[in-house]
C-alpha cells in the first residue's frame, strides 16, 4: 500500500457487530427463544414472522443503533487493522449512512451520538489506543451522500458490508472496494473492476496490506 493511500470505513456491521445484542432485545421481548442464532439476519427473519413483526424489528433496530449501542461488540481484527493504517500513517475516515434519530424511535435519540460514545468508549479517539481523528467521522443521512463524501475524501480504498454501495452509480470507479462478507452465503457475492470480498478482517488486511 503506497504512503498517499486514504482508507475509507464503513461502520455498522462492518466495524460493529450487533449479533448478540439484537438477540438479547429480542429475547427479552419474547419475540425470540434464546435458543435462537445469534445472528442478525437469522433473527430478523424470525421477528418478521410474528404478529407486527416488521414493526417490531424496526423498534430494536433503534434501540440498538440508539440507546443500547454501548452493549454493541467491536468486531475482532478492527482494532489491529486501524493501529496497522496509523503505523503506516495511512489517513482513515469512517464513512456512516447513518440519520440523526430512528423513526421507530418514540424518545427520538441521537443514533449519531451514540455512535461517537461507542467509538470513544473503545479508544477510538484516544492518544494511547486507535488514535482516530474525531473530525474524520462523517455521517450522511442517505447512500447517495455517503457514496458523494467518499469521492470527497479522495478514498483510494474503502470498506463496506454492503455491495449496495459499491453498485452505486456515482461510486468512484477508481477505488479499491472491499465487501467485508462474513456470511459463508455471500462469499461469493460481487464482481466488477477494483471489488474484492473478505471473510473476516484478517482477509481484509491482507487485501490492503498483503501477506
Amino acid at each position: 500500500m503506497t504512503g498517499d493511500a486514504v482508507i475509507g470505513l464503513d461502520l455498522d456491521n462492518t466495524l460493529v457487530s450487533y449479533d448478540d445484542l439484537f438477540h438479547a432485545l429480542a429475547v427479552e421481548r419474547g419475540l425470540i427463544d434464546g435458543s435462537a442464532p445469534k445472528h442478525k439476519r437469522i433473527i430478523r427473519d424470525l421477528i418478521r414472522k410474528v404478529a407486527d413483526g416488521e414493526q417490531h424489528w424496526r423498534t430494536l433496530q433503534a434501540l440498538a443503533y440508539g440507546g443500547r449501542m454501548g452493549d454493541a461488540a467491536l468486531i475482532d481484527g478492527v482494532a489491529d487493522f486501524i493501529r496497522e493504517c496509523r503505523a503506516r500513517s495511512l489517513p482513515v475516515h469512517i464513512v456512516s449512512h447513518r440519520t440523526l434519530n430512528a423513526a421507530a424511535d418514540p424518545h427520538g435519540a441521537d443514533l449519531r451520538a451514540a455512535a461517537i460514545e461507542w467509538m470513544r468508549a473503545r479508544g477510538f479517539f484516544e492518544a494511547d489506543g486507535l488514535g482516530l481523528d474525531p473530525s474524520r467521522v462523517w455521517f450522511e443521512s442517505t447512500r447517495v451522500e455517503k457514496v458523494a463524501r467518499i469521492r470527497e475524501l479522495g478514498c483510494t480504498v474503502f470498506i463496506d458490508d454492503l455491495e449496495e454501495v459499491f453498485l452505486e452509480p456515482d461510486f468512484p470507479g477508481d477505488v479499491v472496494k472491499i465487501l467485508y462478507a462474513p456470511d459463508r452465503d455471500r462469499t461469493e457475492a460481487g464482481s466488477g473492476p477494483n471489488l474484492r470480498v473478505a471473510a473476516d478482517w484478517a482477509a481484509v488486511r491482507e487485501a490492503v496490506f498483503g501477506r
